[in-house]
C-alpha cells in the first residue's frame, strides 16, 4: 500500500475538487438564471471555457514546463478558491462573467500541470489503474456532486453551495501540499516567456509530432472519436424530451442511472488493468463508447436510452483510462504541459466546429437522423482507430513498464 500512499492522496484532493465543481455548477446555473431571469445568460456561461482557452494555451504550456508543478497547482487551487468565493458578493451579471473568465484562465493550467505531476509520481506500470481510480473518483462526483447540490439549495441557497466549491479547492491545494516535489532536481528557469521562446517551444511539439508519426495517429482518430461524442452530448436534452418526450425527472434519472454505470466502469477497469492489455482499453473502449451513442440514439423509449447510456457510460471509462495511460508513455515529459496545452486548444477548436454542423444540420433534417448519422461516423472512426492499435508490429508502443517507442 506503500507505493499508492502519494497517488491515492492526490485522487482525494482532486476527487474533492470535483465533488465541489459538480455542486457549484448546478448552484451557479440557477444563481444566474435568478438574477437575470435569462435562459441565454445561462448559455454564455458554457462558452467562457472555451475562450479561457483559447487566450491561455498558446502559452500557458511554455509556462508548465519551465515552473514547479507542485507548487504551480497549489497556486492555481488557492487562486481559484478565492475567485470562486468572491463570486456571491457580486450582482452584476458581465462582473461575474469576467471573474468566471479569470477562474477559467487560471484552471487552464491546472489540467496540463497534473498530467505531468502524475506521470513523474505515479510508476509506469501502476499508471492505468491509478487513471482508472481518477476516472472513478470524477464519476462518483458527477454521481453525487448534484444531488448534495440540491439538497443544499433547497435548505440554504445556491451562494452557500458556490462558497462550498471555493473551500474544496483550498483543501485540494493542502493535499497537493502534502505531496512531494517531483520537480526537486530539475534547475528552475527563469527565462521571461517572450514570443521568440514561445515559437521555440511550438517547434518543438511540432518536431515531436513529425517523430512520433503513430503515437499522433492513435491521438488524431481517438479525439476525433471523443470529440463527436461530446457534440452529441450537446443534444442529448433534447433528444431525451423532445423526441423520447420523457420528464425532467426521467432525464434526472437517466443521467444518475449513466453515472452509476460509469462507477462501475471505472471500478472493474482498475481491478483488470494488470489483466488486460492497454491497446484493448483504448481501442475496443473508444470502440464500445461509440457504439453506445448509435444505440442511444437508436432508441425509442426510457429503458433503451438508459441501458444505451450505461453502456456508454461502463466502456467510457475503460477508453479514457486507456487513453491517459498512452498518453502519459508516449509524451515526453520535458514538452508534456506544452503539447497537452495547445492540443486542448484546438480540440476546443474542433468540437465547437462539431456542436455547430451539428446544430445547423438538426435544423434541417430530424434531430435524430442527424445524431444517428453523426454517431455511426463517430462509430467508423473508432473501428479504425481500433484496427490501428491492435496491428501486431506497433504492440511496443503498448507496452507500459517503459515508455513508447516513438516513430
Amino acid at each position: 500500500m506503500k507505493p499508492w500512499k502519494n497517488p491515492i492522496l492526490l485522487v482525494s484532493g482532486i476527487g474533492i475538487s470535483y465533488l465541489g465543481n459538480w455542486i457549484y455548477l448546478i448552484a451557479l446555473n440557477l444563481s444566474i438564471l435568478q438574477l437575470t431571469g435569462s435562459a441565454a445568460a445561462v448559455a454564455g456561461l458554457f462558452i467562457i471555457r472555451p475562450i479561457a482557452v483559447l487566450i491561455t494555451n498558446t502559452w500557458s504550456g511554455s509556462v508548465i514546463d519551465r515552473v514547479n508543478k507542485r507548487k504551480l497547482m497549489i497556486g492555481i487551487d488557492i487562486a481559484r478558491g478565492i475567485l470562486v468565493c468572491l463570486i456571491p458578493l457580486i450582482g452584476n451579471l458581465w462582473l461575474i462573467y469576467s471573474v468566471l473568465l479569470l477562474i477559467n484562465m487560471v484552471g487552464a493550467f491546472f489540467g496540463p500541470s497534473s498530467s505531468v505531476y502524475i506521470t513523474k509520481l505515479v510508476p509506469a506500470e501502476n499508471r492505468r489503474r491509478f487513471n482508472s481510480i481518477m476516472a472513478m473518483t470524477s464519476s462518483g462526483a458527477f454521481l453525487v456532486g448534484p444531488a448534495i447540490a440540491g439538497v443544499l439549495i433547497m435548505y440554504f441557497s445556491t451562494e452557500l453551495c458556490i462558497l462550498i466549491n471555493g473551500v474544496t479547492f483550498f483543501i485540494c491545494a493542502f493535499f497537493i501540499f502534502l505531496l512531494p516535489n517531483v520537480d526537486e532536481d530539475k534547475k528552475s528557469i527563469r527565462d521571461p516567456i517572450r514570443l521568440a521562446i514561445l515559437v521555440k517551444d511550438w517547434k518543438s511539439v511540432k518536431e515531436f509530432a513529425m517523430k512520433a508519426k503513430f503515437f499522433i495517429l492513435v491521438y488524431l482518430l481517438f479525439q476525433t472519436a471523443m470529440l463527436i461524442g461530446f457534440a452529441l452530448d450537446s443534444q442529448e436534452v433534447t433528444f431525451i424530451k423532445r423526441h423520447l418526450e420523457l420528464s425532467d425527472q426521467d432525464y434526472g434519472l437517466i443521467v444518475s442511472i449513466t453515472g452509476v454505470g460509469s462507477i462501475i466502469g471505472s471500478l472493474i477497469s482498475a481491478m483488470v488493468a494488470k489483466k488486460v492489455s492497454l491497446k484493448l482499453y483504448l481501442g475496443a473502449g473508444m470502440l464500445l463508447t461509440s457504439i453506445g451513442y448509435v444505440f442511444f440514439y437508436s432508441s425509442y423509449n426510457f429503458l433503451t436510452a438508459t441501458l444505451a447510456f450505461v453502456f456508454l457510460g461502463f466502456f467510457m471509462a475503460f477508453a479514457n483510462s486507456g487513453y491517459a495511460t498512452f498518453f502519459q508513455n508516449s509524451v515526453p515529459v520535458e514538452i508534456m504541459g506544452r503539447f497537452g496545452s495547445i492540443a486542448d486548444m484546438f480540440q476546443g477548436f474542433i468540437q465547437i466546429g462539431f456542436t455547430l454542423i451539428l446544430g445547423f444540420f438538426a435544423e434541417w433534417f430530424s434531430l435524430q437522423f442527424v445524431c444517428l448519422v453523426l454517431s455511426v461516423i463517430g462509430a467508423i472512426v473508432a473501428l479504425v482507430l481500433f484496427v490501428t492499435v491492435m496491428i501486431p508490429s506497433k504492440a511496443g508502443y503498448f507496452v507500459e513498464d517503459k515508455k513508447a517507442i516513438s516513430s
